[in-house]
């Protein structure tokens, strides 16, 4: 007997952003699309919201996905553009918001967690400052890519429920497939929301012209941080909670050699989730002054500096948060200052922690003096350094030494007697090599890789950017024929590797 398909709207959602801070959101609408297709859609995320992922692939599920009228009709969505504002490397910026993006609206997940659905490539908006608000296939692949990769490997990112191919064509330096990114989030509350919020009050605020800022607060901390919403003092400890998470973040990134690219603070999320992944990239020869992005002249976004450039976005998150602070600047200032510290407190440690665990060494802190670790961890560091080892796949070898089996990472290195010396200094504490595979990924979204894959898939071939997703999803076992996703890019590809921002 045959089921009937499901009639109704594909899911409901509610307007939580824009009816608690209007002033930060612009009602807007999706351009058309004619005949939106599947690129890629990821069941498992649509199983996550509570979604059909096959109601999503036909018809009617297409037009929800790329924010249609008819797709939206009877779901309660109110699709807005946000509005923030933002430093772009270090330039402050005082109106960006989404110009090539929609917030259509809020899901309650099976496990009655809210979550944002949202456009990227939408189409302009008031706030595309001169950009036809559209977006190409490969960079929405990436953000896809990417953001698989990092989820799979247990950091907190932004997800990409699908990708689309809209039919039309993107001009960029060449003409390229349009795509629609849809994707979703905890929130995508930022501190640039929190920059524009202030601003709004102007240089003398009172408590009317505060409420905005006031509404984003109690928002982010309802959404992020509920056992804090009942806090006497919701700037601060926003404030607190967010450089916790951050610090977190950026530890993860740094121990498997994430580079977000450009770190701008319209980019640094107070849900402390990863998200924008235009021109990030995967550390390979191990230099903390690595830059791959087209527009990171001065290395500000460098791999190394991360965690700094982290920090001086938080301090700008606690100016914008000063006036509900305290109304007392100095005091407002001393207590500010004194959050932005649990920065450092968080990163140190979940740092050290992360590097522990991808030497095997988990419990070492409980039983090797501190002195002695430090030692070992800025022996390897200054080893990895001065030879320029692959990173991921340097790890990953490290494994097979514990196991009694050095050649695959000696074979990385020129100076053996000084890897030897390191080896033996490590193998004395007893590392867990099975633990070791659990933590070091085999396989991330390779330069070299990546790069054919999205080529490939702008000529229209989907094969190897499927091979090379289904390759990252489980990145830390290891599989016959996917050696070639293992390799670091030779040198003379290396040398000239250069990501961009796909607007």
């Amino acid at each position: 007997m045959s089921t009937a398909p499901p009639t109704g709207p594909i899911a409901g959602l509610t307007h939580q952003f824009a009816d608690t801070v209007p002033d930060l959101a612009v009602p807007w609408r999706a351009a058309p699309v004619g005949d939106p297709t599947v690129l890629v859609l990821d069941d498992a995320v649509a199983r996550d919201l509570g979604l059909d992922p096959e109601r999503l692939r036909t018809p009617a599920g297409l037009a929800f996905l790329a924010g249609q009228e008819a797709g939206l009709a009877g779901t309660g969505a109110r699709p807005v553009a946000q509005v923030y504002a933002g430093h772009q490397f270090g330039g402050y910026s005082p109106r960006l918001g989404d110009g090539r993006a929609l917030l259509l609206g809020e899901l309650t997940t099976p496990a009655g967690e809210l979550r944002d659905l949202h456009l990227k490539g939408s189409g302009a908006t008031p706030l595309s400052r001169g950009g036809d608000g559209l977006a190409a296939v490969g960079p929405m692949l990436r953000e896809h890519l990417v953001s698989t990769a990092l989820h799979a490997m247990g950091v907190p990112t932004t997800r990409a429920l699908a990708v689309l191919a809209t039919g039309g064509t993107v001009q960029r330096d060449t003409p390229l497939p349009g795509a629609l990114l849809v994707r979703t989030a905890r929130s995508h509350l930022r501190v640039g929301s929190a920059q524009y919020a202030r601003a709004l009050a102007g240089g003398e605020p009172d408590a009317q012209s505060l409420q905005p800022l006031a509404h984003l607060v109690a928002l982010a901390l309802l959404r992020h941080y509920p056992d804090d919403v009942d806090t006497p003092t919701p700037a601060l400890t926003l404030l607190t909670r967010v450089c916790e998470a951050q610090a977190r973040l950026v530890a993860a990134w740094m121990g498997i050699g994430f580079i977000h690219g450009v770190l701008n603070t319209d980019n640094v999320l107070l849900s402390g989730e990863s998200i924008d992944f235009g021109p990030c990239a995967f550390l390979e020869a191990f230099d903390p002054a690595t830059v791959y992005s087209s527009i990171d002249h001065d290395g500000r976004y460098a791999w190394g500096r991360q965690p700094e450039i982290t920090e001086w976005n938080l301090a700008r998150l606690a100016e914008a948060l000063l006036p509900l602070i305290d109304r007392d600047q100095p005091a407002a200032i001393e207590a500010a200052t004194q959050a932005l510290g649990t920065f450092r407190h968080t990163y140190g440690p979940a740092w050290q922690d992360g590097l522990l665990r991808k030497l095997g060494l988990a419990d070492a802190p409980t039983r090797v003096p501190g002195e002695q670790l430090t030692s070992l961890v800025t022996g390897l560091l200054d080893l990895m350094r001065a030879e320029r080892v692959d990173l991921t796949g340097f790890h990953r070898a490290l494994s097979d030494a514990a196991r009694g089996r050095p050649e695959g990472v000696r074979d990385q290195v020129l100076d053996r007697e000084r890897l030897d010396a390191w080896l033996a200094q490590w193998q004395a504490l007893g590392p867990d090599p099975e633990a070791m595979d659990r933590v070091n990924p085999l396989y991330v979204p390779r330069n070299r890789q990546t790069q054919e894959a999205l080529d490939a898939a702008d000529a229209g071939d989907l094969g190897p950017y499927e091979r090379l997703l289904a390759a990252v999803r489980d990145p830390f076992t290891e599989r016959p024929g996917l050696e070639y996703y293992t390799e670091p890019a030779p040198e003379a590809f290396a040398a000239g590797f250069r990501t961009f921002c796909g607007t």
